[in-house]
């Protein structure tokens, strides 16, 4: 293993000028990279890459000679990753793989995000030996021209690109043997295509392609094609040359036929027609085991084309895929199918709307107060509201996680000022049934389905869906199993689905009116009871709810039926031992009403009389006062055990990540973010209900950076839902002195709303126990010392014009706040700038009067740009648009979060004065003021 020194890159050519230009200060005391054995050049992971690579090319380092394998970050600055580019010809001449993949960073949801590549020098041509390229999740619109060139490329990936086209001269390469263009927006191949001889793997996927060119059967040496996820209506009649083929993948197409040569194409082994609009099929491929037929109307007939004139024509529903930075779209009344990014289904049926309509959706972060739960219930989504508000027929589909024993789904909406449940089905997706076999992806249960077809039931994902006549706020919530029914005067027996034995049973003249009458049944585990007791033989029957409509009690006595505790039967049982408890709201205890009631005991279940609805439970222990005990194994059963971490990003130790996680979710979790995270190990696990609030205060000289709008006097607002993320990225600060030495702080987390005065951490650690106890854990946080900062501290003693950029209904971005916006910057503050639209000469004259002071640099683009912004309309969206594309999603949420700050302070004003109406259902207003939009 030989080490390479870097040293300074002397200013002698445009490639150098561009490295010398960009900021120094970022790569001051950087040690070169060492060459591990097998002569490859990982800079992929290093701060500063390009610069590094600059430094071993300049100092012409022989070990570089040897370098077969190179990886950088697409996420470099532009100008330096060029300038990189344009040495590797000379420095690099043996080179045989160039990786230049973007993806290195995530956005919010854990999402890659795309490097700024744009194009490639054209020297890079001369990589005489170079096989391998890969420029995946990057952003070039056309391939660069030197590609075509490389005569001797053997592996092509570009996917997750943004490409629209491929130049017919890609056709010229006659080594290349794989191709990978998947996920970008090609609408058309071209034709020379067929000439790459030499052509074993094409992977196509996820593009716009409508037609494949006849040219595409040329490829005689193809074996795995994967064309999934397009557009395509036919395929051309040339497949049957593509004789070598064993893999094609043509899924989530629009295909309406397929050619039956493609049943003899000798080496076939998986042809996945899944998800297309195949009405018939050739025999061929039917009774082929190799074929995958499932989502397609197989057996429908297609419309008849001998109907009798002026009968209409039923046109295919449109569908549409929404991404991230889409909020409305447009229903005709044709009707259309809906996927929405966070993975909503919206179907609405033609006729909904008798003219075309735009619809505007958007996701709000759940609250308490706006989202009323059971003391059962689980959240399992965010709330979608849908605009504008009115009477319109849709279908509306969740995708939820799977329901556990005894619990289901169910969908709840906003009506009048109340929340209600709609009807909800819970339906895997339908299985096809072939006219000989359907053969299914994943594990499967087999089951006969008549003398010539079988069956196949995967496992699949589960739909939650329900009809809704309105638009209005949604959400999803699983709640215990609840059964319903109508009572009469006449009598009425009410059984639960989801436990057997547990009935009640409506005499004749119980209720003069008829009446709505609920029963829900809550599953309780043999473990928990003795567990809490200390008591071996302690048992408990499930938990029942009773409810009703109309007055508080009936006129006659009504009979429930509760199965006995398990391992108790009524022949053995000793009824000292039995207890039937009952809790009556809004009242938080529970009352032992076993001597106030006839309890008729049979071998298997317990019968007794009540004219008035409640919760019942039956305990059998030794213990007697049980009522204190129920009330804690009440409060068990609704806990879940969390842990909390605190994690600081490697390469920008100042954003913090706050997140609170289901203990058997924290291995996973970690595993997943410590690439890219690092902190202290998880808190002990401490118990907290579901939609309990608690909040993260900084101590010990760290404060929160920028206003949140849920962060109150520095501290950070959490709701707890145990399906949700509860996650939070902050950026900190702090006005200690970091030039002398790292500030060691903490991160404290506690209960309840944030009061106006947090304890000191000794008041705290006394009551660290129990569920009532205000504090939960303390976790440190480091911030490093500042290296090579001899001046004043960032910002200090800055003269700059006051200014404020936006408007009071979109938000104001203050002085304050751009200079919180410019810390965040560093050496990606040129991509920033060419987005914003200043011209790449005003950027080399920045450069040059502030060349020796990165902050001046990004200070004074920055704020000259404000200014020039003064009173023109959509300023702070050019911002955050730029701060997008140029891969520092951060730094735009942050910015978000500010606007949505003072949005809510205006509207909060508008009403103080009496200036705007408080109507929930207002189209151009949030829900709730304390409501958050949740990151996409």
């Amino acid at each position: 293993m030989a080490a390479v020194e870097a040293g300074p890159v002397p200013a002698t050519s445009a490639p150098e000028d561009a490295a010398r230009d960009a900021p120094e200060a970022a790569g001051a005391g950087l040690e070169a990279p060492l060459l591990p054995a097998g002569n490859r050049l990982s800079l992929h992971l290093y701060p500063g890459g390009c610069r590094r690579l600059l430094r071993l090319c300049a100092q012409q380092a022989p070990q570089l000679l040897e370098v077969d394998f190179l990886q950088l970050s697409g996420h470099e600055d532009p100008q330096l990753l060029e300038a990189a580019l344009a040495r590797l010809c000379w420095s690099l001449p043996h080179l045989r793989s160039l990786v230049l993949k973007g993806g290195q960073r995530r956005d919010a949801l854990g999402a890659c995000l795309r490097g700024s590549l744009t194009t490639l020098p054209a020297s890079l041509s001369g990589l005489a030996h170079l096989a391998h390229l890969d420029l995946s999740f990057n952003s070039l619109e056309t391939l660069p021209a030197c590609v075509p060139q490389m005569c001797g490329l053997d592996a092509l990936l570009l996917s997750r690109n943004c490409l629209s086209e491929l130049p017919a001269a890609l056709g010229a390469l006659p080594s290349l043997t794989f191709l990978a263009v998947t996920h970008n927006r090609l609408r058309t191949l071209p034709p020379a295509l067929g000439a790459l001889s030499s052509l074993q793997r094409l992977d196509l996927s996820g593009n716009l392609l409508e037609a494949l060119p006849p040219e595409i059967g040329g490829l005689g040496s193809l074996a795995e094609l994967n064309l999934a996820s397009n557009r395509l209506q036919s395929l051309p009649g040339s497949f049957a040359g593509l004789r070598a083929l064993r893999l094609c993948i043509l899924h989530s197409n629009l295909l309406a036929s397929v050619p039956a040569s493609l049943a003899r194409l000798p080496l076939l082994t998986r042809l996945d027609l899944r998800d297309n609009q195949l009405r018939d099929v050739p025999p061929e491929l039917l009774d082929a085991p190799f074929v995958r037929l499932q989502g397609n109307p197989l057996g429908r007939p297609p419309p008849d084309p001998l109907s009798p004139p002026g009968t209409p024509m039923v046109p295919e529903m449109p569908r549409l895929l929404l991404t991230s930075d889409l909020d409305s779209f447009a229903v005709t009344p044709q009707g259309c199918s809906v996927t929405l990014a966070c993975g909503v289904r919206l179907q609405f049926p033609a006729g909904a709307t008798a003219a075309p309509v735009t619809i505007r959706y958007r996701l709000w972060l759940p609250e308490p107060r706006l989202v009323p739960l059971g003391p059962h219930d689980a959240l399992l989504s965010g709330v979608l509201e849908l605009q504008p508000h009115g009477e319109v027929g849709l279908w509306l589909l969740f995708v939820p996680p799977r329901a556990r024993r005894c619990r289901e789904v169910v969908v709840r909406t906003l009506s009048d000022d109340s929340w209600s449940d709609l009807e909800t089905h819970l339906e895997e997706e339908a299985p096809q049934v072939g006219a000989a076999r359907a053969v299914w992806e994943g594990p499967a249960l087999l089951r006969p389905a008549g003398p010539d077809r079988v069956l196949l039931r995967p496992r699949q994902r589960l739909w939650a869906h329900c009809q809704v006549p309105h638009f209005s706020w949604f959400l999803v919530v699983s709640r215990p199993v609840s059964d319903a029914c109508l009572v009469p005067p006449e009598g009425a027996l009410l059984c639960s689905s989801g436990h057997a034995g547990v009935r009640v049973t409506f005499p004749a003249g119980a209720t003069e009116e008829p009446r709505h009458v609920r029963m829900q049944v809550v599953h309780v585990g043999r473990r928990e009871l003795p567990a809490l007791l200390g008591e071996p033989e302690a048992a408990a029957s499930p938990l029942l709810c009773l409810s009703q409509s109309g007055p508080s009690s009936f006129l006659r006595p009504v009979t429930v039926q509760l199965p006995l505790p398990p391992g108790i039967t009524g022949l053995s049982l000793d009824r000292s031992c039995l207890h039937l408890l009952h809790r009556a709201a809004p009242a938080a205890t529970w009352d032992d009403i076993t001597t106030q009631v006839a309890l008729e005991l049979t071998h298997l279940y317990a019968r007794f009389q009540v004219t008035r609805f409640s919760w019942y439970w039956l305990w059998y222990t030794t213990k007697t006062c049980v009522g204190g005990l129920a009330r804690k194994a009440w409060e068990r059963l609704r806990l879940h055990r969390v842990n909390l971490i605190a994690l600081q990003r490697r390469r920008d130790p100042e954003q913090v990540l706050l997140q609170c996680l289901p203990r058997n979710k924290v291995d996973a979790t970690l595993r997943r973010l410590l690439e890219r995270y690092r902190g202290p190990e998880p808190s002990d696990t401490v118990e907290m209900f579901e939609g309990e609030k608690f909040f993260a205060a900084f101590e010990r000289g760290i404060d929160i950076d920028a206003d949140r709008p849920d962060c109150v006097e520095g501290r950070v607002c959490f709701v707890f839902y145990s399906h949700l993320k509860n996650l939070k990225e902050v950026y900190v600060t702090t006005a200690l002195d970091r030039r002398a030495r790292a500030v060691r702080g903490q991160v404290s987390f506690y209960r309840g709303e944030v009061p106006e005065v947090v304890p000191e951490e000794a008041e705290a650690a006394r009551q660290k126990r129990g569920t009532a106890a205000l504090w939960m854990a303390t976790l440190p946080i480091k911030l490093p010392r500042l290296r090579g900062c001899e001046g004043p501290a960032w910002g200090a003693g800055l003269s700059l014009a006051p200014l404020n950029l936006g408007d009071a209904e979109t938000g104001f971005l203050t002085q304050s706040n751009l200079l919180n916006v410019a810390r965040r910057l560093g050496p990606d503050w040129p991509a920033v700038a060419l987005h914003l639209g200043l011209p790449y000469r005003e950027l080399q004259r920045i450069r040059h009067e502030f060349r020796d002071d990165l902050d001046g640099q990004i200070r004074h683009m920055l704020f000259s740009w404000a200014e020039r912004q003064a009173g023109q309309p959509g300023a702070v969206g050019r911002l955050v648009q730029a701060l997008e594309q140029s891969d520092r999603r951060d730094v735009a949420e942050e910015v978000r979060a500010v606007l949505e700050l003072g949005r809510r302070k205006y509207q909060e004003g508008l009403q103080h004065t009496s200036l705007a109406p408080r109507n929930l259902a207002s189209p151009d207003r949030s829900p709730s003021p304390s409501l958050e939009p949740a990151q996409t």
